[in-house]
């Protein structure tokens, strides 16, 4: 996770750095540069102004890294609960539990986990054993759900930024019109661009790191009804295998 959000925030400073050289041309030389996709979007970003556009910048990158981190862990996380229990039920079966708390320990995910921790109180009755997979799935819960207000807040202030660069823009449109002392499009123009891409950049931000927050959210969701399910199922397959004495 430090290691992503080192990369990406060495990315900001290298595109802070080129807004920065851009900013020191010539316009005859901007005006003959690739107009690429990714220089007009240089274009824009020092146009709705740099240094408050990085700002926006920096909650897209973060956003995208705890974002990234957590589509990683959860790919991880995520266990055949089928094939797992067959094992377990294969193991129970001979009376073997050790051997099924073996599979569980050599088992990645929150499920397996849990599972083990059902599987290690088996010798204290069914209720233990419900009482340690709700105590430790609580656990493993807020684990899946780690880093998941980081993204939220991302969300929340990028759109805040963008508004803000909107007011700002508005009333250096308005300082100018009162230097002047007259009302001119040429004159408000620059001020009213300003506000306009700094909203623009604010709300796309938002929305791409809410797709993603969607996308996590339901990832979470579908660990946790398969982590209850296999939950019952373990219940289930150890009274039936008269693990319970």
């Amino acid at each position: 996770m430090r290691k992503i959000i080192a990369l990406l925030l060495v990315f900001t400073l290298c595109m802070t750095t080129g807004a920065v050289d851009m900013l020191a041309q010539e316009p005859a030389a901007a005006a003959a540069s690739d107009d690429s996709g990714l220089q007009i979007l240089k274009k824009y970003f020092i146009d709705g102004g740099w240094q408050f556009m990085s700002l926006v910048l920096i909650c897209l990158i973060l956003g995208l890294a705890f974002c990234i981190e957590r589509i990683i862990t959860l790919n991880i996380a995520t266990t055949n609960t089928d094939k797992l229990l067959s094992q377990i039920d294969e193991n129970l079966k001979s009376g073997n539990v050790n051997g099924a708390m073996e599979v569980c320990k050599s088992t990645q995910g929150p499920t397996a986990s849990i599972l083990y921790e059902g599987l290690r109180n088996a010798g204290n009755g069914p209720e233990a054993v419900e009482k340690a997979i709700v105590s430790y799935g609580s656990v493993q819960m807020g684990l899946l759900e780690k880093g998941l207000v980081w993204i939220s807040l991302f969300i929340a202030i990028a759109p805040m930024l963008g508004f803000m660069g909107t007011v700002i823009g508005m009333i250096g449109a308005f300082e100018k019109i009162a230097s002047v002392g007259e009302l001119s499009p040429a004159v408000v123009a620059d001020g009213i661009k300003v506000a306009l891409l700094t909203t623009v950049f604010g709300l796309v931000t938002a929305i791409i790191l809410q797709i993603f927050y969607n996308y996590i959210v339901s990832k979470v969701d579908s660990i946790v009804n398969k982590m209850e399910d296999a939950s019952i199922a373990l219940v289930d397959v150890m009274a039936t295998n008269n693990v319970f004495k």
